[in-house]
């Protein structure tokens, strides 16, 4: 069975924000994913797409958040800052929408950082980081693994055992990682 989607724009101080909800049919969703995207991309990501479409059929409903900037149709994202405000914003939205259902933040890269620095004081049940960017490539000194590890809630990361932005196995003791072998940061094998 097809379900079709539904879009709203919600208004941010950063910019119009835009709501793609992915619904069960015929029943209230069990839970609902709010994905964000990368800084690179838009919700037409391989994996939040592949999301959107099979989760669903089992009972959760999916969001993909468009931040402001790609709304407008930027090329570059804005400061950390301001994708957290935009995240902040539209997230009233994003709970009345659950209908009392459990929310899970996430995001693809830049916006799995977003999820993990917004999702506990939003009320959100988990955070799903995919692709996190642990650091930038080739400068592992550089470690974000504080915004991973400081979610306060259950994360996991899903993240390609080639993805120059981290490896599973650079991820500090105490993360849950799921790897997808030969992957990279698009998860392409």
């Amino acid at each position: 069975m097809s379900i079709t989607p539904v879009t709203e724009t919600v208004p941010t101080p950063a910019g119009d924000a835009r709501l793609t909800w992915h619904r069960p049919a015929g029943a209230p969703a069990r839970c609902v994913l709010a994905l964000g995207h990368g800084a690179g991309g838009g919700v037409e990501a391989r994996d939040l797409r592949a999301l959107a479409l099979a989760l669903p059929p089992l009972g959760h409903a999916v969001v993909l958040v468009e931040q402001p900037w790609r709304v407008a149709g930027k090329k570059v994202a804005p400061a950390p800052k301001t994708l957290d405000t935009a995240q902040r914003a539209l997230w009233e939205r994003v709970a009345a929408g659950a209908d009392g259902a459990p929310v899970v933040s996430g995001g693809r890269s830049a916006g799995a950082r977003v999820a993990c620095r917004t999702a506990r004081p939003l009320g959100a049940s988990a955070v799903l980081a995919l692709a996190f960017p642990l650091h930038p490539p080739g400068r592992p000194e550089r470690s974000r693994a504080d915004e991973l590890l400081g979610t306060g809630l259950p994360t996991l990361v899903v993240q390609g055992d080639r993805d120059p932005f981290g490896r599973p196995e650079e991820f500090p003791a105490g993360s849950e990682v799921a790897p997808v072998p030969g992957g990279d940061h698009g998860f392409a094998v």
